[in-house]
C-alpha cells in the first residue's frame, strides 16, 4: 500500500496538467469503491462543453444535503469532468451532493466565457439539486487551480451569478479554494495574455479585487511546495477577506504541491495532507450555522 501511495504521489507531482490523466485514472478507478451514486452527462446549457455529472451518497440522510459545485483546473485551456470522478466520489462519500461541470476552454473562448458557463452550472445546481438529495439553499462553490479562480470570481463578483438571477450573498453558503490563482498579475505567459485580453482589462479577472465584507465564508488551502501557483495567492486573498470584515480560513500544507493538494482527497493519498477532513469540517461548520438560524 505504501509503495502504491508513493507511486501515485510521484505521478501526480510530475508533468503538465494533461499528463495528470494517467494518475487520475488510478484515483478514479479506486473511487468506484466509494458508496456513491453517479448521474452522468446532464446538460445544463446547449453545447458539448455544457455537461455535468452529479455525485450523491447512497447511505445516511437522503435529503437536505449540502451541495458542492466543483470547478476543476487546467490553466483555462484543458480539462474534462471525467478526470475528477475521485473528487466527486470523495466528497459525496462524506455526505454531500457534488456537481462537476465542464466549461468552455481556450482557444474556443476567452475570459470571461468560463465564468458565464460556471454561473449557468450553479444556476442548474440551484434549480435541480433537490432531485439528488441536496438542499439548494446550502450551496458551496469549490475549485482547484484555475477552477478555484472561477469559483472565487462567482463568489465575489456579483455580476456573474446576477446574470442568471442569483446573488452570492444570498445563494452561496461558502467558498472552498484549493491552490487557486486569485491575485496573479502581471501575466508572463503568452497564452494567458491571450486568454485574459488587453492589459487594461485584466484586473477584472482577479478575485481579490472584488472582495467585500458581504462575501460568503471561505476556506482557502495551498501547498507550501506549490511552484505552479504561488501560495501567496491564497495568503493575500485570506488577508483581504479578513481586512474587509469577512471570514477566511487559511491552510498551508507542508507536503503537497499543486496537484497533490487535490490528489489528497483520494483514499491512497490522504496521508499526504488532511485536505478532505478540513474541507468536510468547513462544510459541516457551515451546515451547523445554517441549522442554527
Amino acid at each position: 500500500m505504501r509503495a502504491a501511495l508513493l507511486l501515485v504521489a510521484a505521478l501526480l507531482s510530475t508533468g503538465a496538467a494533461r499528463a495528470a490523466e494517467g494518475p487520475a485514472a488510478v484515483l478514479n478507478a479506486l473511487s468506484r469503491l466509494e458508496p456513491v451514486r453517479v448521474t452522468e452527462n446532464i446538460a445544463y446549457a446547449d453545447g458539448p462543453r455544457h455537461r455535468l455529472d452529479v455525485y450523491a451518497p447512497t447511505f445516511g440522510a437522503t435529503q437536505g444535503l449540502q451541495v458542492v459545485v466543483f470547478f476543476y483546473g487546467g490553466s483555462w485551456d484543458s480539462g474534462d469532468r471525467a478526470m475528477y470522478r475521485f473528487v466527486g466520489a470523495a466528497l459525496a462519500a462524506r455526505g454531500m451532493v457534488v456537481v462537476i461541470p465542464d466549461y468552455r476552454l481556450y482557444p474556443e473562448v476567452r475570459f470571461p466565457a468560463f465564468l458565464e458557463d460556471g454561473a449557468r452550472a450553479v444556476q442548474w445546481a440551484r434549480a435541480n439539486a433537490a432531485a439528488y438529495g441536496g438542499d439548494p439553499s446550502r450551496l458551496i462553490l469549490m475549485g482547484h487551480s484555475a477552477g478555484a479562480q472561477i469559483a472565487a470570481m462567482l463568489a465575489f463578483d456579483r455580476q456573474w451569478l446576477g446574470a442568471v438571477r442569483l446573488d452570492p450573498r444570498r445563494d452561496v453558503a461558502g467558498l472552498v479554494g484549493l491552490a487557486g490563482p486569485y491575485d496573479f498579475l502581471p501575466l508572463e505567459s503568452a497564452t494567458l495574455k491571450k486568454i485574459f485580453g488587453p492589459p487594461a482589462g485584466r484586473e477584472r479577472s482577479q478575485p481579490i479585487n472584488f472582495v467585500t465584507g458581504e462575501a460568503p465564508p471561505a476556506f482557502l488551502a495551498t501547498g507550501a511546495r506549490d511552484t505552479t501557483v504561488d501560495p501567496g495567492n491564497s495568503k493575500r486573498l485570506a488577508a483581504r477577506i479578513r481586512a474587509k470584515g469577512g471570514e477566511a480560513t487559511l491552510k498551508v500544507y507542508d507536503r503537497p504541491d499543486h496537484r497533490l493538494i487535490l490528489g489528497a482527497l483520494s483514499p491512497p493519498l490522504r496521508l499526504v495532507a488532511p485536505v478532505l477532513d478540513d474541507v468536510t469540517g468547513f462544510v459541516r461548520q457551515l451546515s451547523q450555522r445554517e441549522a442554527g438560524r
